[in-house]
């Protein structure tokens, strides 16, 4: 049945029909991915510019990542860690050098891990800085996008996200992002305040970059105070920014950082978190787990999507393709009085709509994207996120920048 040719319109009606409503995808079914290239089920050829939300930063079906997936696919898949394998310790390793802390522990979502730092934290803050049980409260920031368990939403101030899931989850304090006076405020407001969780770009709100010195005066604060400065790099981590991570343009090192997505190059769900050994430790044997968490086929392929990384140099080729893509587009918001601004860093960007959040033109903008042969989507009404794989070369990105003029003039 799953080898059957289907039409756009049959698949989105199944979709209709048989799965919940909990997403407003676009209207393109695609069939094919590589590189990056996707083609729809009638074969027309698209530039992806969405990269699954980050998770594709190594381009659709890379060879090296599809390798290791299918090899390893059939020696060993799943052991739950009743056992040991002979793969994990091996990622283990490897991945925890490759961003410099002592101990890693693995899950599957980017939401299951940020589930994970906040455990990590609030009990390293019991055991080791002494705030009394079910005291410890993390500092969030507004307009943030950490996922949608019920934690999570507890933080969120996206009411699509919340309204009818309550009661909420107690021990948060959220603050203006990019908001040092509020930061220290709260940091000083409180003596169990355990942690303070942050994505170095919010990503989710619009890809809002924060100004200059934030993050690394975040994180001396965060010292000043003995708090935990945990970075949700699941979006913008692994080159995504034109750096390995966002938070190393102010060379910040977090106590907790939280990756996913680009781990497995889109190709498995693999996340993680990554401590020393002083915070790490406190989480003993039954304290958390995941049945499926650094099983051998999640490692094997975030050893050689990480690989990947470092051997195409994407975190450079991210960077320059970045200041290329805003400065041509800046060109296009000078003359265009329809957008009024191009923001991002490296390969993560957005253009805003001059229009309202509840407007449709961002999202017709995106259907005529689609026709001109760009799939990009809108977050928050009237913003468009371009995040496209980063092995684009310099002759594709500027073939995408006039189909995006070209759009903009038939608008």
């Amino acid at each position: 049945m799953i080898s059957e040719k289907i039409s756009s319109e049959q698949a989105i009606s199944l979709e209709e029909k048989y799965g919940a409503h909990n997403y407003h995808p676009l209207p393109v079914v695609l069939s094919r991915g590589e590189g990056v290239y996707v083609w729809d089920v009638d074969g027309k050829q698209y530039y992806d510019f969405l990269s699954a939300y980050s998770a594709v930063n190594q381009g659709h079906c890379h060879p090296k990542i599809i390798k290791a997936l299918t090899n390893q696919a059939q020696t060993l898949t799943l052991t739950s860690r009743a056992f040991y394998n002979d793969i994990l310790g091996k990622y283990e390793e490897y991945v925890t050098q490759y961003f410099g802390f002592d101990k890693v522990l693995p899950m599957n979502s980017g939401a299951e891990a940020v589930e994970t730092a906040i455990k990590l934290c609030r009990k390293y803050a019991y055991e080791k800085k002494g705030i009394a049980e079910n005291k410890a409260e993390i500092i969030v920031c507004k307009n943030n996008f950490h996922g949608r368990t019920t934690t999570i939403i507890s933080f969120s101030n996206d009411e699509d996200a919340r309204k009818n899931f309550g009661p909420y989850t107690a021990g948060f304090i959220k603050i203006e992002y990019d908001n040092l006076e509020a930061l220290e405020t709260a940091l000083k407001s409180s003596h169990t305040i355990a942690g303070f969780l942050v994505e170095p770009i919010q990503g989710e709100a619009g890809v809002y970059v924060p100004s200059e010195g934030y993050l690394a005066k975040a994180k001396a604060l965060c010292e000043k105070y003995d708090v935990l400065f945990i970075a949700d790099e699941v979006q913008t981590g692994i080159a995504r920014t034109g750096k390995l991570l966002a938070v190393d343009y102010e060379n910040v090192t977090p106590d907790i950082l939280i990756l996913g997505k680009a781990l497995s190059g889109g190709v498995y769900p693999v996340s993680a978190v990554l401590a020393n050994n002083t915070i790490m430790n406190v989480i003993k044997p039954g304290q958390h787990g995941s049945t499926f968490g650094g099983n051998p086929l999640a490692a094997t392929v975030a050893i050689a999507a990480l690989e990947v990384i470092k051997e195409e140099d994407l975190a450079r080729n991210a960077a320059q393709l970045g200041n290329l893509f805003r400065s041509e587009i800046q060109k296009l918001v000078d003359s265009n009085s329809l957008i009024k601004q191009v923001r991002g860093k490296g390969l993560l960007n957005a253009i805003i709509i001059n229009d309202s959040e509840d407007s449709s033109t961002a999202w017709d903008i995106c259907l005529k994207l689609r026709d001109n042969g760009l799939l990009a989507k809108p977050t928050h009404g009237n913003i468009i996120r371009f995040a496209p794989p980063l092995v684009m070369n310099e002759e594709q990105l500027l073939d995408c920048v006039s189909i995006i003029k070209k759009t903009f003039k038939e608008f």
